[in-house]
This record gives C-alpha cells, structure tokens and sequence, in this order.
C-alpha cells in the first residue's frame, strides 16, 4: 500500500515518545520536526507538512498534553484527527441531478486511466442499484473508444459513441438516449493530453457550456507523486472540478498526493483505484486513511468490501459445516474462489490493525492460490467429498493431473487437516481466543506456501 514508508516513520516516531517517562515540550517539537521531514519524503506539498505540524504542535503545547499521563497517546490522537482533517475530514459523495440523469464528466491527462476509471466508476455504481451509460467523448487517440467498449463489456454497461464527431455533440445526444432508455447515470470519457493545454480545457469547457454536468471528477495517477497536486491544481482553476479519482493507490508509492490534494485545491478526493481489476474502486474516507496511514488498520473497508464481494448464503454455509466438522475441499476451493474475488491476500490482510507492518517482509504470493485451486480440481468428487481417503497413489495421480508436485499436494492436505483441528478446537475452552491468535499470524500464509 501507498504510504508504508511514511507509516513505518511515524511508527518510529510514537514509539520513541512511548518510551519517554514524561514528555516536554522540546519532545514534541523534536517529534514534530521528524513528522514533517517523513510528510515531506513521502512527498507531502511542503507548506501544507509546515502547516501540519505546526498545528499539531500548538494543540498538543495548548492542551495540556504533556502533562498527561498518556501523553504520547494524546498526541497520536491529535496526529489521527489532523490527517482526517488534512484529507478531508469527511468521505466526499457526487451530487445527484434532480432529474435522470445524473452527469459524470472524467476528465485528466493521457495515460491518466480515465477510460478504465469510468468503467470502474459504471461497475461501482451498478453495484449501487443504478443504471449508468458510458459515453466516448475521446475521438482523438486510437482506439480510444474501442477500449471504451471492451471495458463497458466487461462491467456489462452499454457504450454510447457517435465516432469522430464533435464531443459536446456527442454529448447533448447522449443525454437525449439516456433520458430516452431510463439512464440515471450518464459517464462521459473525455480526452486527455500530454500536458494541461488550452485546447483541452476549451474542449472540456464546451462540453460543460452544452450540458449540465453534475460532477466533474478528475482523474489522477498517484505515482507521480507531487506532479499529481500540481495537475489537480491546474485543472482545478480553470475547470472547477468537483473531486479527484486517485489512481494506483494500492501500489508502492509515496501517496503524498492523498495528503495534499485538499488542502492545495479544496476538492476532496472521492474515489482511490486498489487494483487493476474492474471492480477494484473504492470511496476514499478520510479517517479510514489516516487509520491506515497510523497502523491501526482499517476494518471498516474491510467489511465493505467483503459485503461486496463476497456470497452471504455460501459463507453462511461454509460456516455451518466448519462447526459441525464437515467442512471438506469443496467447501476449501469455495473459500479460495470467493477470498480472490476481494483482491490479493496481502491487501486483505493488511487492513487489519497492526498487521501493514507485519506483511512488509512476508512474500505472499497469490499466484499460489491458483496451484492450490488446480490441485483440488484435479481429484474427483468422492476424493473433494472425502479427503481421508486420498493415499500414496492417489496423490501422485493428482500431482501428475495439475502439473505440482506430490510435496505440493502433501502441503495442502496437512493444512487442510490443521485447518480442521484448528476450527474444532473453537468449541474447547479458549479455543476461540486461541484459533484467531493463529489466524493473525502471518507465518500461517508461508506454511500454505504463500
């Protein structure tokens, strides 16, 4: 995840205030002078880090806080609430119109992901029960609305495009089909450029001069670090946009553009691309980050994501048979299959507390859950039905059927039979405590091979 070298600072940083019997006010500017310096490697606009720590500081200096007892934890708290405030407070919602549909201008430099981001945004808000229309307004670089109409395929939302003609063209008859064909939400991918030039903010302003757009969202690739609050600006006063998607978010970057977009144009980031896949969007909340950003995890995400992805009635299942020790390699393979759908096992993982730091050194590597998955796929019913009964040659056969080996086999039958002991035990005393204390072990992921 982006900031992990700023979270590994600011961890250090704490700790050595934890370990001071009583904090003075020098303590505190000392801490502060390091907070910044880790703002700024992570590439945080250097007056808003001057700006930051120097609020901190006069809270903690004015509240009192040294004098406290848990001063070094009044002092996190303090850090915790300024990042929220620093990114926004609270998570930023696009305006609906008052009549169908609702206008969505993207717009960004090339190379930027708009065409992927709008597609993402489409699957985003049909999981929300909405009926949204992408539109191409992108006539310049090849392929460009092709590319529209795979992605729109792929999300199972249709492409409206009329070729090379003129995009606030293009754009007043969309909103006519969309009104026709009962739309409500109406995506317009827009052209980018290489740099921020007059032709294109003409372009953009023609398009706004023609149709009432509701949100426009600017689309901006988090690694590039600093260069990203710089073209949020720029756009930001010439366009009036209303919020940013932050790209890349997932990926090790330094994330300073998450910490400075606000407070440098005032528009709230409203959505982070995690991953490559479609369905790999997320609304951006502030506390939710800075919780991250500190260690502490981020398990409300988490849930949602799950909500999501996951299918209530299987895992309701899934867990009726873990209790009542039937769970069999079925019911693994239905686990993994629906574990993927959430994105790589390291984000998972890292959402929960204190666990980031823990992943940093541990190589899962999900390409493994794909052997695991062939290696079930490749024994028969009677043997997913019944694992007891899988011997010697039984497991060559398997081994030769998915192309790993027999060791790969023989790993994944023990961790299934640990797996099973290791839920049977939730009914003996302290089980529970004990199997979830397994559970947050990270070292459980390299016995699977991950």
């Amino acid at each position: 995840m982006a900031f992990s070298s700023l979270s590994d600072k600011l961890g250090g940083v704490f700790k050595k205030l934890r370990s001071k019997g009583r904090i003075t006010e020098s303590d505190v500017k000392e801490a502060m002078r390091e907070v910044r310096l880790a703002l700024l490697e992570a590439d945080v606009n250097y007056k808003v880090a001057k700006e930051f720590t120097n609020t901190v500081s006069e809270k903690c200096i004015g509240a009192n806080v040294m004098e406290s007892l848990t001063a070094a934890q009044m002092i996190i708290k303090i850090v915790n609430e300024e990042l929220t405030a620093l990114m926004g407070n609270e998570h930023a919602r696009l305006k609906t119109a008052s009549k169908i549909p609702t206008v969505i201008m993207m717009c960004g430099l090339q190379g930027s992901g708009k065409t992927t981001h709008s597609a993402k945004l489409a699957k985003y808000l049909k999981t929300k029960g909405h009926r949204p229309m992408l539109v191409a307004c992108d006539i310049y670089r090849p392929a460009a609305i092709e590319q529209l109409k795979v992605v729109g395929k792929q999300v199972e939302t249709p492409v409206f495009e009329m070729g090379t003609q003129k995009p606030e063209k293009i754009a007043v008859e969309a909103i006519k089909y969309a009104r026709d064909y009962g739309h409500d939400y109406v995506i317009l991918d827009t052209a980018g450029r290489l740099h921020v030039d007059e032709e294109l903010m003409q372009e953009l302003k023609r398009i706004t001069e023609c149709i009432e757009v509701n949100n426009i969202l600017l689309v901006v690739d988090s690694m590039i670090g600093q260069d990203a609050v710089n073209i949020a600006k720029a756009f930001n006063d010439i366009l009036e946009i209303d919020g940013v998607i932050l790209t890349k978010l997932d990926g090790d970057t330094r994330g300073g553009a998450a910490l400075s977009v606000k407070s440098v144009t005032g528009k709230p980031i409203m959505f982070a691309g995690v991953g490559e896949k479609l369905d790999q969007l997320e609304e951006f909340h502030p506390e939710r980050m800075a919780s991250r950003i500190l260690g502490m995890g981020d398990m409300l995400s988490l849930i949602e994501r799950a909500e999501q992805q996951l299918d209530q009635k299987q895992a309701e299942e899934a867990a009726k048979k873990l209790a009542e020790n039937k769970f069999d390699m079925n019911d693994l393979l239905a686990q993994f299959q629906q574990i993927k759908k959430m994105g790589s096992l390291k984000s998972i993982l890292s959402m929960l507390p204190g666990m980031d730091k823990k992943l940093r050194d541990v190589d899962i590597d999900d390409r493994q859950m794909l052997r695991i998955e062939a290696i079930i796929q490749s024994m028969t019913a009677k043997e997913r039905a019944k694992p007891d009964i899988l011997n010697a040659s039984r497991r060559r056969r398997i081994a030769a059927g998915c192309g790993q080996t027999v060791e790969d086999v023989n790993r994944l039958i023990k961790q299934y039979e640990q797996m099973k002991k290791m839920f049977k035990q939730m009914n003996s005393k302290g089980g529970k405590r004990n199997m979830l204390k397994g559970m947050m072990n990270p070292g459980q992921f390299n016995n699977l091979g991950f």
